[in-house]
């Protein structure tokens, strides 16, 4: 058994996603994302690009490693 992936967690939640909603919007099962979520599981790169990409935050930042990133001032 992993660790699961708190930080997702938290950031889902921030974001105001339902386990549902977050996974329908990257096309996997709401058990699916707890499993991971809850550690029974390991996701993959490319599942953990869509969920970031969903929550507009990067690979590093969902597995806990690495600093958020800054938001990008407009020009």
């Amino acid at each position: 058994m992993t660790r699961g992936l708190p930080i997702l967690t938290r950031i889902r939640e921030a974001q105001g996603y339902s386990l549902r909603a977050l996974a329908a919007k990257v096309g996997m099962s709401y058990v699916a994302l707890y499993r991971l979520e809850c550690g029974e599981t390991d996701p993959r790169l490319g599942t953990l690009r869509k969920l970031a990409k969903a929550l507009n935050v990067t690979v590093a930042e969902l597995i806990g490693e690495g600093k958020p990133a800054r938001k990008r001032a407009r020009r």
